[in-house]
């Protein structure tokens, strides 16, 4: 059986497509890892913020507030791009954006942290556009019984992207360090190195992917945003009568809410807890990326083959062994362990997710779909970061506390998937197709 099989692809549909779609998985992984989850946030904690017993909920409410900025709007550029058909042309300028505010975090200092601030927010926010905009991509490629397997290859795929992002910078990291140069010198580097790869590889996808859909009746209207919001309050009317959809969504909420900590405070945690250094902190994430790219491709597959709500469940209990396993670590084996263990959840879960929204979207709206998807994925993200840096602030710092409560997250989510009824999902979004 091949490994890539053209039946998994709609008709029309190239491999040469799937794989353009997929280098925008490998361009922006490096923005996640390394400005997200191995250097930036330190860096932010560190030496933005100055070390303040505030640093860590800064840096959380800095995330929370980008995350709040993309709640408001996404379900909007979604409705938007479906009306007029522009998906990729969106997906061209918030790549573009996200691109200019990361090269702008390499002129943050010791205590520049409204530029900081500023530059984090534009860029993640920008970020999540492109994300979503990708995602709407999805369906248009895959055939509903593939949609796991393929959604597996962009996921699988794109924490390549993040290796070579993250080698490349672990690499300038440890020339400098050897050297004697100072934080401030070589954390600006891995910024413009990760701007640079993520503008670079994402051009390989704007050559080769193309804008299926068609523009809506409504595309000459004088008013194109509020007809995009009425069609968007229409969507979340409808998306509540899809109620498989909705469990999927406060599934999703809760479990990338779990996610979310993971992303963007791992390496706080190993360096607080564990004395975990820069380069160690950069290498223990290039293990969770290559455990991470063999989870999501693998499980594309096994996701398939054994159903896609069980799957989803298998990793978010996953997720819960790993949150005890990270509380328990006294040293860096167990949280090695944990760190893989996480490495194959993440891709995994975050593929599955993506395939089931896809699943459930009515063909139609599958922009404002992924949007209403965003949403839930965003007020993840502000909830479940806040929830860590809270609980560090009034505890004075217990980040071990603060990781076991992020084990509430996967268990509400588990706990959401449950009513999922896969089928009835499927043929409800087909008749509302």
């Amino acid at each position: 059986m091949a490994l890539f099989p053209q039946e998994a692809l709609n008709d029309g549909v190239r491999k040469r497509e799937v794989f353009g779609w997929a280098m925008y998985d490998f361009a922006n992984s490096g923005y996640t890892t390394v400005v997200l989850t191995a250097v930036f946030n330190t860096y932010f904690v560190g030496v933005a913020a100055q070390g303040a017993d505030w640093a860590t909920l800064a840096w959380t409410l800095v995330i929370a507030a980008s995350s709040l900025i993309v709640m408001l709007t996404i379900p909007a550029l979604g409705a938007y791009a479906d009306m007029h058909a522009r998906k990729k042309a969106l997906l061209a300028m918030t790549t573009a954006a996200c691109v200019a505010a990361t090269v702008a975090l390499a002129s943050v200092g010791r205590g520049d942290l409204w530029i900081a601030v500023i530059a984090m927010v534009i860029s993640n926010v920008c970020y999540s556009y492109g994300e979503s905009l990708t995602a709407a991509f999805l369906p248009e490629l895959a055939r509903p019984h593939s949609m796991g397997r393929v959604s597996g290859w962009g996921w699988s795929f794109g924490y390549f992207g993040g290796m070579l992002s993250l080698g490349l910078s672990l690499g300038y990291v440890l020339w400098a360090q050897a050297r004697g140069l100072p934080a401030t010198e070589f954390v600006p580097v891995t910024m413009l190195i990760t701007a640079s790869v993520y503008g670079g590889a994402s051009l390989a996808t704007f050559a080769l992917l193309r804008e299926r859909a068609a523009p809506s009746p409504a595309r000459d209207s004088a008013d194109p945003v509020g007809t995009a919001m009425q069609r968007l309050f229409a969507t979340a009317r409808r998306a509540r009568e899809l109620r498989d959809f909705s469990w999927l969504l406060a599934c999703g909420a809760c479990y990338q809410a779990g996610i979310s900590v993971v992303i963007a405070l791992a390496a706080v945690y190993a360096e607080q807890v564990l004395g975990f250094k820069q380069a160690q902190t950069m290498m223990l994430v290039f293990l969770v990326n290559i455990a991470a790219a063999v989870g999501a491709f693998a499980f594309g597959y096994w996701q398939d083959a054994i159903g896609h709500k069980r799957a989803l469940a298998i990793t978010l209990a996953g997720w819960i062994v790993m949150t005890v396993l990270a509380v328990l670590a006294q040293g860096p084996a167990l949280f090695w362990l944990a760190a893989v263990i996480a490495g194959l959840c993440m891709g995994s879960s975050q593929s599955a997710g993506r395939a089931m929204a896809g699943l459930f979207a009515p063909a139609a709206q599958r922009a404002e779909f992924y949007g209403l998807w965003t949403f839930a994925t965003r007020l993840s993200a502000i909830v479940g970061p806040v929830t860590y840096g809270l609980v560090t602030w009034w505890t004075s710092g217990n980040h071990r506390l603060a990781i076991l409560s992020t084990a509430i997250f996967f268990v509400l989510g588990l706990a959401l998937l449950m009513p999922v009824n896969m089928q009835r999902g499927i043929d409800t979004a087909k008749a509302s197709g």
